[in-house]
């Protein structure tokens, strides 16, 4: 059986990306996605969280992923009451499950975080959750 060798690579431009979703303080604009380049199997995408502040706790119910720090430091809260409490700077990685409640928070008073977040789907399933009961936003 012969490999299809036709597909070829894309690159997308500052300009070309996709404003997705925003979750609490936390913004999300699109490199590789479904709707950008036709993937399948995978999604990229950099979020920005503003000084003194947070995503919203949440947790994705189909994907599992990869973050990067690449800019700004902070907390990575998880568990199911977000009771473990990570300390994030630039060039961590960050490995998050399916299903596994996460918050990251910005702490800086000056410095925007900066996260490159990578999903093995090419659509994700957030559910916004609030840990004090435990009940679905």
């Amino acid at each position: 059986m012969k490999t299809d060798l036709t597909p070829l690579c894309k690159v997308i431009r500052q300009n070309e990306r996709e404003v997705e979703i925003s979750s609490g303080a936390m913004s999300r604009i699109a490199g590789v996605s479904e709707s950008l380049t036709g993937a399948s199997g995978i999604h990229l995408a950099i979020s920005t969280i503003q000084p003194n502040s947070s995503a919203s706790p949440h947790y994705h119910k189909n994907c599992e992923t990869a973050i990067y720090v690449s800019s700004g430091s902070g907390k990575f809260l998880t568990g199911p009451n977000l009771e473990i409490s990570m300390d994030i700077g630039p060039g961590d990685c960050i490995y998050v499950p399916a299903n596994s409640v996460h918050q990251p928070i910005n702490e800086s008073n000056s410095e925007v975080m900066e996260l490159v977040v990578a999903r093995n789907t090419p659509v994700e399933i957030v559910v916004e959750y609030n840990p004090a009961t435990s009940e679905l936003s």
